[in-house]
């Protein structure tokens, strides 16, 4: 059952990078939305990673926020949220994946700490630029003026190179993850090439990944090379994970996109699973009980002990 929650944006986007835009105070809020379906499904693809990197899974909170931009961040140390808009938008599980190891590379590499440090000292250099510069202004406002963009730029030179090498940082790691727990890096190749050609577009068409994770050459390399040489490359996503993201994209689709839009995603002759899942939710938002009714008790029927099929028909009819 979804269940949304009222955030402040400000607290939502603490993503740590500060080449990202801040967001305005009066910015619309967020709200973060509690599944135990979604939420056990991103954790069994996560706990693995977390053992790899020494992590208590336990210790680790798992936090969606709706927001249909395609984003993903460790924050206040040991919290990984993920947007609605990731999970919908990635292709498959392994693109999934891929981005979990990666923000579990932030979060063993102590990484936001670290960021924090240099952005103290980051702010130090540009604030000492402003003092200089506004000295020298009373005397050349033209000289005044170069301190001033030359040391804020410096600063925010330095924060990129620092952010661009704690992502480099961060993919190396989240293969080494992968590695030992016996999985493709495919999906994480096929997921930074889809944030490579968003590089080409103006910064308010970029998803907020790329803006917070800055890409370079060499990071693709990287994971193109570790492909190319890893024995498993072409080991297939586990069948149960991936028919996990199948039902979870169309659960979210299901409860977040309009009923007609759902309903022309997954259309009446599509009897696979997810496609009856999405369509008994959208009928029940409708709300038209006829049609979502006798999808639900399908679904249950064929599969009697899961519980996330129960919770839904359970749903249904106490809300009517």
């Amino acid at each position: 059952m979804l269940k949304p929650i009222n955030i402040l944006a400000a607290s939502v986007l603490l993503s740590a990078v500060a080449v990202a835009p801040v967001a305005p105070a009066d910015a619309e809020p967020r709200r973060l939305i509690r599944d135990a379906e979604i939420e056990n499904t991103i954790r069994a693809y996560a706990t693995p990673l977390f053992e790899a990197a020494g992590l208590n899974a336990t210790d680790v909170n798992i936090i969606i926020v709706r927001d249909d931009s395609l984003n993903a961040f460790v924050a206040a140390g040991m919290n990984l949220f993920i947007h609605t808009g990731l999970l919908t938008t990635s292709g498959d599980a392994g693109q999934l994946i891929g981005v979990i190891a990666h923000e579990t590379g932030h979060i063993a590499g102590g990484h936001l700490a670290r960021f924090s440090n240099r952005i103290r000292n980051a702010s130090r250099t540009a604030l000492i630029a402003m003092i200089l510069g506004t000295a020298a202004s009373a005397l050349n406002p033209d000289a005044g003026k170069a301190i001033i963009l030359g040391g804020t730029g410096l600063a925010h030179q330095t924060l990129l190179r620092f952010s661009r090498a704690q992502e480099s940082a961060a993919d190396q790691a989240a293969l080494s993850f992968l590695e030992r727990t016996g999985q493709s890096a495919r999906g994480m190749m096929e997921f930074l090439t889809v944030l490579k050609d968003e590089e080409l577009l103006v910064v308010d068409r970029q998803s907020p990944y790329v803006r917070t994770h800055p890409l370079t050459r060499d990071r693709i390399e990287q994971v193109r090379n570790h492909v190319a040489g890893s024995r498993f490359s072409d080991v297939p996503v586990r069948p149960e994970f991936a028919g996990m993201h199948r039902r979870m994209r169309a659960k979210l689709f299901g409860f977040l996109s309009p009923p007609s839009r759902t309903l022309k995603r997954y259309k009446s002759g599509n009897g696979s699973l997810e496609a009856r899942y999405a369509r008994a939710i959208a009928y029940y938002r409708i709300p038209d009980l006829a049609k979502a009714l006798p999808l639900i008790d399908g679904l249950i029927a064929e599969h009697p002990e899961d519980p996330y099929f129960h919770e839904l028909k359970g749903q249904i009819l106490f809300e009517n």
